[in-house]
């Protein structure tokens, strides 16, 4: 049997204040750089990084490509070692 419900209109909260995008989407942060990789094609090498993301475990991590993650993202490469 269905009973009548009485809203409280103090408990709604106002979307406005949230900063939800319409697409329902957010952008995931980058932690820290887990492993790096170079692959060796026929022609040429391609350097991967394995990048951790901030609401993931570490088995989740995935492999980018380390130009492309430099360029969006530099502060991921600030502490790299100097080879001497």
């Amino acid at each position: 049997m269905l009973k009548k419900c009485m809203g409280d209109p103090s408990l709604i909260i106002p979307t406005e204040n949230i900063g939800i995008k319409d697409s329902l989407s957010y952008e995931e942060i980058r932690v820290q750089i887990v492993d790096r990789q170079v692959r060796n094609l026929r022609t040429k090498e391609v350097a991967s990084v394995k990048i951790l993301w901030r609401n993931q475990f570490v088995e989740e991590a995935t492999w980018e490509a380390e130009k492309d993650m430099k360029k969006r993202y530099p502060h991921l490469f600030e502490f790299e070692e100097v080879p001497n």
